[in-house]
């Protein structure tokens, strides 16, 4: 065979494949247009609302005044980068509170009226004027939040800061992949997502207990950098008279908190040792008969709007009375 028919032959293949790609694309976009993928909600969310920052230890942002719906819901970012109404920096005579956290605080998968920042901010409201500004961001870890708080909380000089932790906020910061761009494949996405998944079932992996509990090892750096983070945020917070509180959030996976226990409780003896208020909300859906019905979607288990209302209701007494636990 000549060189000529190896080129014609490489090249057929080539347009072969592009032709099945592309086919492969339309059809998951179509099939996508009535169904709704976590994994592709999530990409989506990251190519679309998110940018690098510059700042190695906050490593994403959200890009400011930026809208599209995720998980058929609307998502508004504000001009200064968070999922929340415009606020003016100068500070008026309402307390103000900030929160901080992840893709839970964030409210992933519920309407911004719905989220427990946003029935928190109401409820307080209607005792006394109350701003509470939500710092949520998608994919973040604890020393994430904090130094984003750092860069871009403290001008708002604000009264108290609340830190909603969820037990895999002791995780390493992420690194962006090189092969971050295929993320604009849905087709892509939606299968390698699904081919991981089915490698985890045949190949030897962690148990989701055993994922977690591996990330609070006493040698393990991104537990090493949470606890650094907290007490860098305590100590700030000290310095500038501002309230410190850490509400620790329930994993829905887990309502009884059979499974996660220890993991709470030493995060909770970490708080206490280091004198940060907490609020341990671990068993705030105990005996909750289906646990799936707290889930925003059946293969998503970010609390649901019925679930951020009971986390608001539990959390407000404690984050309006310092020293509640």
């Amino acid at each position: 065979m000549n060189l000529r028919n190896i080129l014609i032959r490489i090249v057929a293949i080539l347009i072969v494949f592009i032709v099945l790609l592309a086919l492969g694309e339309l059809l998951i976009r179509v099939y996508l247009n009535f169904n709704t993928a976590y994994d592709i909600e999530m990409t989506k969310y990251a190519l679309n609302l998110k940018k690098d920052s510059e700042n190695p230890l906050i490593g994403h942002e959200h890009r400011p005044n930026q809208s599209m719906e995720l998980m058929h819901v609307m998502v508004d970012i504000n001009s200064d980068g968070h999922r929340d109404k415009e606020y003016p920096v100068e500070k008026s005579d309402k307390q103000r509170i900030i929160f901080l956290g992840d893709s839970l605080t964030f409210g992933w998968g519920v309407k911004e009226e719905e989220t427990f920042a946003t029935l928190v901010e109401d409820d307080l409201n209607s005792q006394s004027p109350t701003e509470v500004i939500n710092f949520g961001t998608g994919n973040y870890n604890t020393e994430q939040e904090v130094n984003l708080f750092i860069e871009k909380g403290l001008k708002y000089n604000p009264d108290k800061v609340v830190l909603f932790y969820f037990i895999n906020d002791a995780e390493l910061t992420p690194q962006k992949s090189g092969l971050w761009f295929l993320g604009y494949s849905q087709f892509i996405s939606f299968y390698w997502s699904r081919i991981n998944s089915m490698l985890n079932n045949f190949l030897p992996s962690k148990s989701f207990q055993e994922f977690y509990e591996s990330l609070y090892d006493e040698g393990e750096q991104g537990w090493i950098n949470t606890r650094k983070a907290i007490i860098q945020l305590r100590d700030i917070c000290e310095d500038r008279g501002i309230e410190f509180q850490v509400v620790l959030l329930p994993e829905l996976h887990d309502v009884n908190n059979e499974i996660f226990a220890n993991i709470y409780n030493n995060l909770a003896l970490f708080l206490a040792e280091n004198n940060i208020d907490y609020l341990n909300l671990a068993k705030l859906f105990e005996n909750h008969p289906n646990q799936i019905e707290l889930w925003v979607s059946y293969d998503d288990a970010h609390p649901n709007n019925i679930a951020h209302r009971k986390i608001a209701e539990s959390s407000v007494e404690f984050i309006k009375n310092k020293g509640n636990k």
